[in-house]
């Protein structure tokens, strides 16, 4: 191409050769094209995609009763087995609960007594039973002779509960959560070993005899995982029916009765 052309010229010459057909710029050296194609690597055959037509498979969810039966088998003594609840994360309890409710009193004691669930003041402390029912039951065992702070297993007390966590509202606890604790309780009772269970309330009743009621079960001895076992109305019942208060003092003194033909 000419050099020195100012741009007019330059504009004349470009429209010259457009009208001559011109369609492309064409440099001074001629350009192999084939040279400047690089070569094309052979393409891979594509694997089909059956993903949508055949999901991988999914990975079934844990079985809670299962594996709560597994760490309650494997829990030796009380230490290991409070460890053993505190560290289970499938119940759903246990994320709205502050504390785990293990227990409380003498394990030496021949009396367990079996409650529901903690509540409020049961959460904040971290033992079962301190709240307004909890001190009406201390009361009601001193009546007998009881006392769950007391060293000899005679006159002592074990307490705890089929849940360890506060269910929301302190709702009743729903049979899939009494199952999948159940494992835990019955090895609770085991280590402890008692003489008499006492069951407080429909949630012990259902979780150890398989049956709700407890207005018509409280005062009948039965027996279950080897013991003898007697239904009793919760205190915090008590506390609403004033009235029911009578018949709790004849399950006490019922029990009183058991204890003494009892080595």
């Amino acid at each position: 191409m000419e050099q020195g052309l100012d741009f007019h010229a330059a504009l004349a010459a470009l429209a010259w050769q457009v009208e001559l057909g011109a369609d492309e710029a064409i440099g001074e050296e001629p350009v192999n094209r084939f040279d400047a194609v690089e070569p094309v690597a052979p393409r891979a055959a594509a694997t089909p995609d059956f993903s949508q037509n055949n999901p991988a498979p999914t990975v079934p969810a844990a079985d809670p009763v299962a594996v709560a039966r597994a760490a309650a088998v494997a829990a030796r003594t009380l230490a290991e087995l409070h460890e053993a609840i505190a560290g289970f994360e499938l119940c759903e309890l246990k994320k709205g609960a502050r504390n785990t409710v293990f227990a409380d009193g003498n394990p030496a004691a021949r009396v367990l007594i079996l409650g529901e669930a903690p509540g409020r003041e049961e959460d904040l402390e971290g033992r079962p039973f301190v709240g307004r029912a909890g001190q009406l039951l201390d009361r009601m065992l001193a009546a007998i002779g009881l006392d769950r702070t007391s060293p000899d297993p005679a006159h002592a007390v074990y307490i705890t509960n089929v849940m360890p966590w506060r269910p929301p509202a302190n709702r009743d606890p729903s049979p899939q959560e009494i199952a999948m604790m159940l494992p835990f309780v019955e090895r609770h009772i085991a280590l402890v070993a008692p003489q008499v269970l006492i069951l407080m309330g429909n949630t012990p009743c259902a979780a150890i005899l398989g049956r709700r009621g407890i207005l018509r079960l409280r005062g009948q001895w039965q027996t279950a995982l080897g013991l003898p076992v007697l239904p009793m109305t919760h205190p915090a019942y008590l506390l609403r029916t004033p009235s029911a208060k009578r018949e709790a003092w004849a399950d006490l003194l019922d029990l009183q009765a058991k204890l003494r033909t009892l080595p």
